[in-house]
């Protein structure tokens, strides 16, 4: 049996679009970088894969807000390609930009009647760039890609990862409907380790059937044990990453 197949989409400034892919690979699954102007060109590429991934990185310089001109050529050119492969039960994973992305195009955090979005990535609270490693916290519900996920690490780079929402209310109905699936959680001292300000501490977030999800820290970036800061010479080398989890359980899921 061929193997399950991810469509890592690329554009301009992404730069996670080779170590999502080898995820992919590591998980088990086939892994195809395909660039969006070819996608626009070709939307037939999307039919022959089960799961879809926009990464991470800086698509388009970031011009004036993440993830806004990629999401609009989505919107203009691929929306009912990407509608489509939703729709027909494929997987979708948005990565740091990828999940800015997400959020803008409506695919996910959508308002049900005008498909406007719900919620925004806002800049960092602190207005600076944040890289460093974050305590997490996954409650997936029906979310495949968290399955078996508890409490884990895995690294954040991000200017604009403020998790926020159109109202008090918006946030209430989408948190008791389960939709925040990851947050971010105290460290071992206590200390909350959020790193932009995201109300309700969330990093990650689903839509209705668990099949789509959007998050910020980068689980691409941590698939090999080594990969952790606090890795020992003790510890087996050749152990996943918590971060691998994530893209096995999409496998798994689709196979």
């Amino acid at each position: 049996m061929l193997a399950p197949r991810a469509l890592v989409l690329r554009a301009p400034g992404t730069n996670c679009d080779h170590e999502t892919a080898h995820a992919f690979e590591r998980a088990g699954g086939i892994a195809r970088r395909v660039h969006v102007r070819a996608l626009a060109e070709n939307p037939a590429l999307a039919a022959d894969c089960q799961i879809l991934c926009i990464p991470g990185g800086f698509s388009y310089g970031d011009d004036i807000a993440s993830g806004r001109i990629l999401a609009l050529e989505l919107k203009t050119r691929l929306a009912d390609t990407l509608a489509g492969f939703r729709d027909r039960g494929g997987l979708v994973l948005g990565i740091c930009n990828g999940f800015q992305v997400l959020v803008q195009t409506g695919l996910l955090l959508a308002d049900p009647v005008t498909t406007e979005p719900l919620a925004a990535l806002a800049p960092n609270a602190s207005g600076r760039f944040v890289a460093r490693w974050v305590r997490l916290r996954a409650e997936p519900a029906t979310c495949v890609f968290l399955n078996g996920l508890h409490t884990f690490d895995l690294p954040v780079a991000h200017g604009e990862g403020r998790f926020v929402v159109r109202s008090a209310a918006d946030f209430a109905a989408l948190d008791a409907a389960g939709r925040f699936v990851l947050r971010y959680a105290p460290d071992a001292s206590g200390m909350t380790t959020n790193p932009n300000g995201s109300l309700g501490d969330v990093a990650g977030a689903c839509d209705a059937t668990g099949r789509v999800l959007g998050l910020m820290p980068h689980p691409e970036r941590f698939v090999e044990a080594t990969q952790h800061p606090s890795w020992s010479g003790r510890l087996d080398p050749d152990a996943p990453g918590a971060g691998l989890a994530v893209f096995f359980n999409a496998v798994r899921a689709v196979s």
